[in-house]
């Protein structure tokens, strides 16, 4: 493959040389900075890790990429990615539109993952619904430019949007000249969510290729619904390469509840 890696950057311990690697995929309209705080403290505590924020394609400072905007181009820009990083990630973190990408890339055995965290996402395929798709609805009603990022946080606000949310959604606002634009494209945002929506991933999940699964609901959130996790369950019995972790808190797990997720994987990170 020829494209540009994407931007990433490197989380370590202070003073630390990491023996090991993990891939951290954010969801859609985030970066890899939005779980900066979280595997920080993560990798303090397990110093022999360190952690590769990642910016997906069309997200955060990633260069752009050519399409098709699919699932499988974003399991291919990982592969470039690996080859430009201190060591071969062999874990995955995944959240909402990451985790499923994390659960397809984790599935080619040639990637050689051990682990995968699948954090408040579903392998379900779905018709297009939810607050990231009626998101990009307003995307396109709300397109800016603006004279300064809090202009486009009233307008998102004056849409509907909680403050917190229309806060984040800022941060994707740019300078350019003495305006802000959005550096999210409309038309890449919509072709990546509906391949998340028609990509059925259980394949991964029910006849894993070596991975260990770890699914964390958030208990406030309706991702992953009662059948969902009905199915994951069923497939750890049978596989026992699944594990389903509950924990409280809503769908943004990373600021909702970061110390239950920093948990998790201080003590479910492999050990030498």
């Amino acid at each position: 493959m020829d494209s540009a890696p994407l931007h990433h950057t490197l989380a370590r311990a202070p003073g630390a040389e990491p023996t090991r690697w993990l891939l951290v995929l954010h969801g859609i309209y985030g970066s890899g900075r939005n779980w900066n705080s979280v595997l920080r403290r993560v990798v303090e505590r397990r110093p022999e890790w360190g952690a590769v924020l990642t910016d997906l394609r069309g997200h955060g400072d990633s260069p752009p990429l050519a399409p098709p905007h699919t699932l499988d181009a974003c399991v291919g820009d990982l592969g470039v990615l690996s080859a430009h990083l201190p060591g071969r990630p062999t874990v995955l973190v995944g959240h909402s539109f990451g985790g499923k990408v994390a659960l397809l890339y984790g599935d080619e055995p040639g990637h050689a993952v051990e682990q995968v965290w699948i954090i408040d996402s579903t392998p379900d395929a779905r018709p297009p619904a939810g607050s990231a798709w009626e998101m990009l609805r307003l995307l396109r009603r709300v397109g800016g430019p603006f004279p300064t990022r809090q202009d486009g946080v009233e307008a998102l606000e004056a849409r509907g949007v909680a403050r917190p949310v229309a806060q984040w959604m800022a941060t994707n606002l740019i300078p350019e000249g003495d305006r802000y634009r959005w550096r999210l494209d409309p038309d890449q945002m919509e072709a990546l969510l509906l391949d998340f929506f028609r990509t059925d991933a259980w394949g991964a999940v029910e006849h894993p290729h070596g991975p260990a699964l770890h699914f964390v609901r958030a208990r406030n959130s309706s991702v992953l619904d009662d059948e969902a996790r009905a199915r994951v369950r069923a497939a750890g019995t049978a596989t026992g390469r699944a594990t389903l972790h509950e924990v409280e808190g809503g769908h943004w797990l990373n600021a909702d509840n970061p110390d239950a997720v920093v948990e998790l994987l201080v003590q479910g990170l492999p050990r030498d």
